[in-house]
Formats: C-alpha cells, sequence, structure tokens
C-alpha cells in the first residue's frame, strides 16, 4: 500500500483520534480478555496431563523390600519389554514429625534423591534448592504457603530437618525429599527402608493396561519383593476431579468476552466508516477506485486493532501469569505458562473480527456511487425517530432532557450494538457477583464445624488437627474423660452451647471396605452440613450421607442401613443428603447415641455474643488441662485456593468485559455528538448551557443504560442459574439451596442499576467534550 492510498489511511487514523483510540482500547481489552480466558482453560483443562507429560511422570510408582531384591535385579527391570523409561532405586521410608509449634502433621513419605532431575518423575524446583546434605529436606509444594515457609524446620526420631526447598512432583511420588544417606539415617524399626522404582510404559492408558505391566513387573523380580505399587491413573483422577468445576465458568465468561469482542469491534469500526460516507464520495470522485476504498477503510480499523490485539496479548499474559501461579499451587501441577498457540489463536481470531466487521460496511461505501455517497455524507437522511421526539416532548422534563432521550431513535443499528454492549457488560457483573457470592457460601458450608468459636480436644495439652501430639520425650497421655469435660464446659460462664463430635471407622452392609463414621453427641444443628435433599440430624437412628454414598450403595433418602461401629451395629434411617465432603472416602454422620461406646474426640463450643472467644479459650483450658483436656479458640476461616483462584478470575473478567461495554458506549456518544455538532450549536446559540449539553448527552444513554439493566440482569440471573449446577455435577456433587439461592431482591435492583452506571460512564467524556465545543465553531461544522 503506496502512495495516495497510503496517505488517505494514515489521514483517516490520525484525523479520528478518539475513534482510533477507542478501536485499539476496545481490541485491546477483549484480546487480554480472551488471552486470560483462554489460558485458564487450557490449563483447566486436564491439568495433570500437561503437568504429567512435562515432568515425563511416573506411570507406576513401585516399592520394594531390599532384604529380597538387589539394586541389580531392579536396575534390569528396566530393561523390560513394555518398559520406556524408569529411575530409581531410591531409599524410602516413612517418618512422623513434630513441627516447630508442637503440631505432627500426618505420616509423610520421605525418598532420598541427589537431585530433582531424572528420566522418569522430573520434579519441578518451585522455590528454594535441592537438598545438598544431612538436616535439609525439600517439600511438597502441595505443603507450601502458611503450614510451611523456606527455613522452617521438622523434627523426626530426635532429628532436626530444614526445609530448603520446594518441590512439585505431578506424579505425587513424595510428601519430601532428603539425601538417601539421611533416609537410611531417618528410618526405623517401625518404617525400615525400602527401594522406590519409577516406571514409564509403552501402554498405560487403562487400568487394563497397567495391571499387565505390574503383572510383568511381579513376574520380574523374587517373590515377596514387590511391597506394592501406585498408579497415576488414581492421581490423575484426583486432579482431574479438582479442575473439571472451573470449564464451565471460564466457558462462560469466554463466551461472553467473546460475543463482547464482536459487538464492540464490529459497531466502532462499522460507526467509523460509516460517518465517513462524504470523504468516501470525494475519494471516489477524484479517481479512486471501489476496491481501493474498501482497502483504505479496512487497514483504518486494522493499524489502531492491531495495535491494539499486539498489546492485549502482552497484558493478558502477564495478567494471566498471577494467577496461572495460584492454579498450580491449587492443583498441585508442575509449573503452568500460557500454551502458545493462545497468543496465536486469539490474535489472529480478533484480527479476522476486526477485517469482517471494517469489510461489511466499507463494501457497501465502495458500492455507492459517487454522488449518493456525498449526499448521503452530507445530508443524513431527515425524519427518522421524528416520532420519538414528539412522544418525548410531551413528558414533564426539561427540553435538553427529552430531546436526550429521543436522540437513540435516529440510529436504531448502532442503539442496538450500544443496547447489547451494556446488556452484556451487565449480565458479566450479575453473573460474577452470583458466582463469588456462591463460590463463599460453598467455602462456609464445607466445613461447619469452623463455624464453632472455640475447639476443646479431649486428648490432652498438644493438639493439632484432632490428633494428640505428645510433648518429645513424654510417653503418651491418657485421653481426658469425654463426660468430665462435657461437664467443665456447661459449668464455664460464657457458654452458649456446644456439641461433642468423634470419628471412627465403620462397615456398612453392601458397602465393601470401610466407611468414615462422624458421630455427634448433643445438638449438632449449627454444625450441620448443608442439606441437599432431607433434613439434618434431629435424633437417635438417623443417619446424614453424601451424594457419592447414595450412588455406591443405591439408596435413597428414606432408605434405612446397617451400620456397624466396633461392636456394636444400627439400623438408621437415610433422613437426608449432605453436601460438603471433598475427598473419595465415603463418610456418614449419625448420633452418637445409637453406638454408646464411643467417646467424643472433639467439643464444638459457641460462646455468648459479649464473650471473647481467645479469652473464654485461655480460661476453660486452664480449667480441663488437669483432666487431660485442652481448648482453642478458632480462627476465622479462611477461603481455599481454589475459591481466591475463580473469585480473582471473576473480578478480573468482569472488569474487562464492563471496561469494553464502557468503550463501546463512548465510541457510540462520541458518533452521535459528532453528527449532531452543528444541532447541538444551534441549541447553544438559543441559549443552552453547558450543564443542559451535558445533561442532554447523557439523556441520549440513559434509556440505554437503563433497558440494558433490566435485560441484563436476568440473564445474568439465569446464566448463573445455569453454569453453577453444571460446576456442581462436574465436580461429582449437587449444590444446595443455599449455593445457589445467593441473590436478593435488594441486590439485584442495584445490579439492574449497573447498565445505567455503564452507560453514563461511557458518556461522560463525550458529554463534557460537547458542553466545551464553542458555539460558533459547532455552527461551522458540517
Amino acid at each position: 500500500m503506496t502512495g495516495p492510498l497510503l496517505r488517505v489511511v494514515r489521514s483517516g487514523v490520525g484525523r479520528r483520534r478518539v475513534q482510533t483510540v477507542v478501536i485499539a482500547i476496545a481490541t485491546m481489552m477483549a484480546v487480554a480478555a480472551a488471552v486470560v480466558a483462554g489460558s485458564l482453560m487450557v490449563v483447566s483443562n486436564a491439568p495433570f496431563d500437561h503437568a504429567f507429560a512435562a515432568q515425563k511422570g511416573a506411570h507406576l510408582t513401585a516399592e520394594f523390600d531390599p532384604a529380597k531384591v538387589t539394586a541389580e535385579q531392579l536396575g534390569a527391570t528396566a530393561r523390560l519389554d513394555e518398559v520406556t523409561a524408569s529411575a530409581g532405586p531410591y531409599p524410602t521410608t516413612v517418618i512422623e514429625a513434630t513441627d516447630s509449634s508442637g503440631r505432627r502433621p500426618p505420616a509423610m513419605t520421605l525418598v532420598g534423591r541427589t537431585g530433582p532431575h531424572a528420566d522418569v518423575d522430573d520434579l519441578d524446583l518451585t522455590s528454594g534448592r535441592w537438598a545438598r546434605k544431612p538436616g535439609e529436606i525439600v517439600l511438597s509444594s502441595s505443603y507450601e504457603g502458611p503450614a510451611f515457609e523456606l527455613g522452617d524446620t521438622l523434627t523426626a526420631s530426635d532429628t532436626t530437618l530444614t526445609v530448603v526447598g520446594f518441590a512439585t512432583s505431578a506424579s505425587k511420588t513424595a510428601d519430601l525429599w532428603a539425601t538417601p544417606s539421611q533416609v537410611r539415617a531417618l528410618a526405623s524399626e517401625e518404617h525400615p527402608v525400602t527401594s522406590q522404582m519409577l516406571y514409564r510404559f509403552d501402554s498405560a492408558g487403562s487400568k487394563g493396561d497397567i495391571a499387565a505391566d505390574r503383572k510383568k513387573l511381579l513376574a520380574a523380580v523374587p517373590s515377596g519383593a514387590l511391597l506394592g505399587t501406585q498408579s497415576y491413573l488414581d492421581t490423575k483422577r484426583a486432579a482431574d476431579h479438582g479442575a473439571a468445576p472451573t470449564i464451565p465458568f471460564l466457558v462462560a465468561f469466554g463466551v461472553l468476552g467473546i460475543v463482547m469482542s464482536v459487538i464492540i469491534v464490529g459497531s466502532v469500526i462499522s460507526g467509523a466508516v460509516g460517518t465517513s460516507l462524504r470523504r468516501i464520495g470525494i475519494l471516489k470522485a477524484i479517481g479512486f477506485t471501489p476496491r481501493e476504498v474498501v482497502r483504505a477503510y479496512v487497514a483504518q480499523a486494522l493499524i489502531p486493532a492491531t495495535v491494539g490485539i499486539a498489546l492485549g496479548v502482552v497484558l493478558g499474559n502477564l495478567l494471566a501469569v498471577p494467577l496461572l501461579d495460584d492454579t498450580e499451587q491449587a492443583y498441585g501441577t508442575a509449573t503452568l505458562s500460557v500454551a502458545w498457540w493462545v497468543d496465536v489463536v486469539v490474535p489472529a481470531g480478533a484480527l479476522l473480527v476486526v477485517g469482517i466487521a471494517a469489510f461489511v460496511p466499507a463494501l457497501r461505501a465502495g458500492r455507492l456511487r459517487t454522488v449518493e455517497a456525498i449526499a448521503v455524507g452530507r445530508a443524513p437522511r431527515t425524519g427518522r425517530g421524528q416520532w420519538a421526539h414528539r412522544a418525548a416532548g410531551r413528558l414533564p422534563l426539561p427540553r435538553a432532557v427529552t430531546y436526550g432521550l429521543a436522540s437513540p431513535f435516529a440510529h436504531p443499528v448502532r442503539t442496538l450494538a450500544m443496547l447489547l454492549a451494556v446488556a452484556f457488560g451487565t449480565i458479566a457483573a450479575t453473573f460474577a457477583v452470583g458466582l463469588t457470592s456462591s463460590l463463599n457460601e460453598v467455602n462456609a458450608v464445607q466445613d461447619p464445624e469452623s463455624r464453632s468459636a472455640v475447639t476443646v480436644f479431649t486428648g490432652g495439652p498438644a493438639v493439632a488437627g484432632g490428633e494428640h501430639v505428645p510433648a518429645p520425650g513424654t510417653p503418651e497421655p491418657e485421653p481426658a474423660d469425654p463426660t468430665q469435660v462435657s461437664a467443665a464446659i456447661k459449668a464455664q460462664s460464657g457458654t452458649a452451647s456446644y456439641y461433642g463430635v468423634g470419628q471412627q471407622d465403620a462397615t456398612v452392609a453392601g458397602v465393601s471396605g470401610t466407611v468414615r463414621a462422624t458421630l455427634y453427641q448433643g445438638d449438632s444443628s449449627r454444625g450441620g452440613y448443608a442439606m441437599i435433599s432431607g433434613h439434618w440430624l434431629t435424633g437417635a437412628g438417623q443417619v446424614v450421607v453424601p451424594g457419592q454414598f447414595l450412588e455406591t450403595t443405591g439408596t435413597e433418602v428414606g432408605d434405612t442401613v446397617r451400620v456397624t461401629v466396633g461392636k456394636e451395629t444400627a439400623v438408621l434411617r437415610i433422613v437426608g443428603e449432605a453436601f460438603g465432603t471433598s475427598d473419595d472416602v465415603l463418610e456418614i454422620q449419625a448420633n452418637s447415641a445409637d453406638f454408646p461406646a464411643t467417646r467424643p474426640q472433639v467439643f464444638l463450643v459457641d460462646v455468648k455474643p459479649d464473650v471473647s472467644a481467645v479469652a473464654y479459650a485461655e480460661k476453660l483450658a486452664a480449667a480441663i488441662e488437669p483432666l487431660g483436656a485442652d481448648a482453642r479458640a478458632n480462627p476465622p476461616s479462611e477461603q481455599d485456593n481454589f475459591v481466591l483462584i475463580l473469585n480473582t478470575m471473576a473480578a478480573l473478567l468482569t472488569l474487562m468485559l464492563v471496561s469494553v461495554a464502557g468503550l463501546g458506549v463512548l465510541n457510540s456518544v462520541v458518533l452521535d455528538t459528532r453528527e449532531r455538532v452543528h444541532d447541538l450549536g444551534v441549541c447553544k446559540a438559543l441559549g443552552m448551557s453547558p450543564r443542559q449539553t451535558v445533561s442532554l448527552v447523557l439523556a441520549s444513554v440513559a434509556g440505554i443504560g437503563v433497558l440494558g439493566g433490566l435485560v441484563g440482569v436476568p440473564a445474568g440471573y439465569a446464566l448463573h442459574g445455569f453454569v453453577l449446577p453444571v460446576m456442581g455435577h462436574a465436580a461429582g456433587t449437587d449444590l444446595p439451596r443455599s449455593v445457589l439461592d445467593v441473590y436478593d431482591t435488594p441486590q439485584l435492583l442495584l445490579l439492574g442499576l449497573a447498565g445505567l452506571v455503564i452507560a453514563l460512564l461511557g458518556a461522560m467524556l463525550p458529554a463534557g467534550w460537547a458542553a466545551k465545543a464553542r458555539t460558533a465553531t459547532a455552527l461551522r461544522t458540517e
């Protein structure tokens, strides 16, 4: 593109500075939102698979008895026909450690490796460094955060271990790593050293393939040498189960972003071409061909759009990085990054949208006859929307306001585009508010026990997570008598209510293996799980179960089940389906009165409104310490990483979409005020003040804002009602009504005003420009 055509393009881009900036910013925000949503959608779609492939994860983690198999024999297993890669043998043991504050995490698998890199399970060192000498350990990144930081210590077998790094294993082959000599030093008679081997196989896509591979491995070593194996399919299922709920959410925002991009970019570019018809006619009159006219105006749109797209890709990548870091921690996967093809497909798609949006109106202008184009450009059609002006003039409102209210009817297509932009911005805001409210409610109802102000442990003075932790070198104290502890709580001033909770392994007729039974003593209604159907425990002979239990057993609410805890058996009626279990362990909730031999392990206490939970816990702890019990005030519950990620993404994407909607309004109002600048000059000559001019311009979008809110709020409400159950089903559960019914009437009314706010904010700058325009200058403008 050279010569006169290039000068026309350059002149058009420089002359329409506002529209050029709007096109650039609108495309930038749209592309940035698309890059963020697309990147998160990619990593949320089977994040385990991406991390597993990047780390060359182990299809099978095998544990061997070193007394029955030599290192040479284990090395020979790497040459089996189906084995494509292997790593090990690594010395392995299990440690029971205590942290610096006296808490005891669950037993942890310790593996000895000289470095993070290997042919199989190539670890991702997320922070710190690798363990180089005895006394240093590297923890799994799933522990990184509030629980452990670099420099923290663990004590195991009277040995102090300092955390020097955090690493991620997609295969979940260990909880922590150290030097091989350190592993051997920490081994005990109860937890001896074993040998860990990691394998990748040619065929490992199903349980049958893994079973066949394991059988070949078993045949290659002496009898009894193989102690156990772990399949990557189990780890994959758990990881994909956690990632699945994010996909419907991201799809919803992705669709909103795409639609908004088409509407705004199409509206901006169509308006730019539509307001240049007279100039197009002049170009044709001086010798430009229709093809050159089309090329010129498509180029005028593509130049700022290309700049905006490039900036949008950069902005999208910058915004995606911290979200990907949070996603990495939440999913426990390896380092995530923006997929390269997202940075290619999104800009290419945006350019295609811009090109089509510019080509259609430019082609129409190119086909206009020269005289017709000049005439249309000089004298826009009159009479369009006159009925609206007559109807608005009858309203008891200032004339400037009624003039503005009727203005949108002069350009119905442009008004429709503005209405759709405002409506979709309101949809995004409504959906985001509902989504964050639902996620916060999920976070609250998943752990009902955290609602209590104080937790009383019956296991002794040093307790963590319900497990008694004796001081090093001291004998295990006897558990406190729950009856005495209950009496002490009841006698304590400031007690509002309390109930006891204990957990036991139980068996249920028709279910293989054991289930986890949570048994409640007293009125547990305050600590009850949110119910999907039925009701919470109200007395003996009842049991509440999750949906997974109903699916596994083929039972329904109202059926009876035979439950055995210890030596006691009871026939219980299923009275409700509970929401809140988050792992693969079958769990039931029942009343301890049905199993009298069970004892509460903790008591959950609510204090009176004017009582400090901390002071109450300190006073109660002093009273029950002689009994062998302890009391602690519960800290305020914190949102988990997954909820924080989705809330952050919702806020970010909503802000982008609302900004794009405001830019769409800004562009349309700029076009309207530019076309009506002569009329505004006449109004000013007749005495219209700058304040009245602002009122006129704002009134021209007020009706669109109100109507956009009336359309967007119900649509956002419906979108929330559709997406949330899909997210729940992706996570393998239904959702209780408290999670779905999060909107209230005042909130919906305020959200309805969001459309008006978007419209007014978008029109504020053009209204100021119109008010500052000089009367003489406006009258001379054609």
